[in-house]
């Protein structure tokens, strides 16, 4: 587990990247082939070969991740995702992670809001012994104690540095107004007071409860042959139960209401999080807003948050948006960074810029210009393959199929403008944006009912 990173996973979404090649008219010249190998008990994985490399990368994931955490017990799948390969079988945490260097293995676990994820990465002339270690990781981890408080304590010492952190508590402090009766209000990494409570017990319920093979998705690309993969999919995943028992999350709207919070820190520059409602992956709308929040706020230099706000005014160090379409709720999110005394102009360009595309401020011009950006990088987006064994696992995850690879260009292209510019009119409302102020600015304040 990276205590310093927040589940690059959810970058995916949205993105999806192809290994293929994409002509002038959209059309994928050439795709990779996808295999749906079923293992001889029923254990699904998407497969790409590629024997070119005598590299293998396995990756996982078990729907449900942080979001299920019980209460006062916040961060336990966080802390489980920094102990499952710390120490599994006859092979303490030391024993353990020398056994991985010795075979240059990698071996890791992360954990979100809606998935507990894991990944291996092995030369081929290894893959016995990795998927055995993996085996072991999963069906027989050690969690002992001396183990536990060591990550317990890194843990501890990251969300102290963590709450110092004027972005880091932007995000948390936004997350919590936007779904204050809900697991998505709560920290992945849980708190200092209920990382403290969890214990050796907690974490055999969850490896019983949440790790099962009916909400298990596997993609795999490297040097393994179908009929290899089927049997390490029933060595590896056979152990675990059929049917998990974790609970169900509920559908949530997020507690947009235009309201702006400030929470007081002693920091030379604010930092912003700022979110409304937004579509979630399934919603027929996600694609027109994948293109609008590109125009907004997710293209970079040239989105238009950037080039009024930045480029134009010099009023912030950094701002952008992105979408966040998580399994039970939908965002719109964005962030900005600027002194104290430019926040207030700063909130004020940023509703300005975000109505204005709300009323119609798209044309042609920019929808093109937008669409060949995000069909000519596409293929540039695929860097290795373990960012294709991780696009596998996404779209199994977004129940979407492996045609979706064709066919993702194409959806693009073929959206117009009227529809576009309806969505912008449907989706973005200024006056619905939740924005939370870390830091100490100047004529920004909550509301008195927030103080």
């Amino acid at each position: 587990m990276n205590f310093h990173k927040l589940f690059s996973f959810i970058t995916l979404v949205g993105l999806l990247w192809p290994y293929e090649l994409v002509l002038a008219n959209h059309k994928p010249k050439h795709t990779i082939d996808v295999i749906k190998v079923l293992s001889p008990s029923g254990i699904e994985a998407w497969l790409v070969r590629d024997h070119l490399n005598p590299i293998i990368n396995f990756h996982f994931a078990f729907r449900g991740g942080a979001a299920l955490d019980p209460n006062g017990k916040e961060g336990l799948a966080y802390m489980a995702s920094g102990l499952f390969d710390k120490g599994a079988g006859n092979l303490d945490s030391q024993s353990f992670q020398r056994r991985l260097e010795e075979l240059s293995i990698v071996l890791q676990f992360e954990a979100s809001h809606d998935v507990f994820q894991g990944r291996v990465k092995t030369l081929s002339e290894n893959k016995d012994k990795a998927f055995n270690m993996l085996k072991v990781a999963i069906n027989q981890p050690r969690f002992d104690k001396k183990t536990i408080d060591r990550i317990r304590s890194q843990i501890l010492a990251d969300l102290r540095q963590s709450s110092q952190n004027p972005s880091n508590v932007a995000s948390l402090t936004l997350n919590k107004e936007l779904f204050p009766d809900h697991p998505y209000g709560r920290p992945i990494k849980g708190t200092l007071e209920s990382i403290k409570t969890i214990v050796k017990s907690d974490l055999k319920i969850f490896k019983k409860e949440r790790l099962a093979r009916d909400n298990l998705v596997v993609g795999v690309v490297g040097d393994i042959t179908p009929h290899d993969l089927a049997n390490w999919l029933d060595q590896i995943f056979l152990g675990l139960p059929t049917i998990s028992k974790a609970p169900k999350i509920t559908d949530v709207q997020p507690q947009t209401l235009g309201r702006t919070k400030v929470v007081q820190m002693a920091v030379p520059q604010s930092a912003i999080a700022f979110a409304q409602e937004g579509p979630k992956r399934d919603d027929p709308d996600f694609y027109k807003a994948y293109i609008l929040n590109h125009i907004l706020g997710g293209s970079g230099f040239t989105s238009r948050l950037y080039t009024e706000i930045r480029e134009k005014r010099g009023l912030a160090y950094s701002i952008g948006s992105y979408l966040y379409p998580k399994k039970n709720a939908g965002l719109i999110k964005g962030y900005a960074g600027t002194a104290n005394e430019r926040v207030n102009e700063t909130l004020k360009v940023l509703k300005k810029e975000w109505r204005l595309i709300a009323n119609g401020g798209i044309d042609k011009k920019t929808l093109n210009s937008a669409k060949t950006y995000l069909i000519g990088s596409y293929p540039l987006r695929f860097t290795s393959s373990r960012n294709l064994a991780a696009i596998l696992v996404t779209l199994q995850l977004q129940n979407l199929n492996v045609d979706f690879l064709d066919q993702r260009n194409s959806i693009i292209s073929d959206i117009k403008l009227e529809d576009l510019n309806a969505t912008a009119k449907k989706l973005l409302d200024p006056d619905k944006l939740f924005i939370v102020v870390v830091g100490n600015p100047k004529g920004v304040t909550s509301p008195p009912q927030e103080s």
